[in-house]
């Protein structure tokens, strides 16, 4: 399995990314804060994507809040890739490159859904925990946040 920088405009996400959205939109509509490929692409977000061989097994990203603040983004594995350890590789990398920024705090915001519940379960494994509501994101029964804070 690899892990790359790439393009969230470029063809071969289009259809991941789709799915991702749809699927989001359709259980939370007014809830749902994933960014679009245009969202991804702002000079903030850092995007990546994971492959085994030359199939896309998913994708992630970094958002920076502030220098010492991010926010992790619009995981997705490939439907075919789930329970493959994708998730956790790229939370992995997502989470090193955080440190690597020197970043302070990790964030995220996701639903309450059953749907996320595997999601849930990944980012409490890696050391994730709940906290109030980051940035621009305010409180609802369909959201919940966590944080993961790195020693100083």
């Amino acid at each position: 399995m690899e892990i790359r920088r790439d393009d969230p405009t470029a063809p071969h996400v289009a259809d991941l990314l789709a799915h991702h959205l749809r699927e989001l939109r359709g259980v939370m509509a007014e809830h749902a804060f994933a960014l679009d490929a245009t969202g991804l692409s702002a000079p903030d977000v850092t995007f990546w994507t994971a492959w085994r061989g030359d199939a896309l097994a998913g994708f992630g990203a970094l958002k920076q809040l502030d220098a010492a603040h991010g926010e992790v983004k619009s995981m997705r594995a490939a439907p075919a890739a789930r329970g493959t350890g994708i998730g956790r590789a790229m939370l992995n990398h997502i989470i090193a490159e955080a440190r690597a920024r020197g970043y302070t705090r990790l964030s995220l915001e996701t639903g309450t859904a059953p749907l996320h519940a595997p999601a849930v379960a990944l980012y409490r494994s890696a050391g994730f925990v709940s906290c109030e509501a980051f940035a621009d994101y305010r409180p609802s029964p369909h959201n919940q946040f966590l944080k993961l804070e790195f020693p100083a």
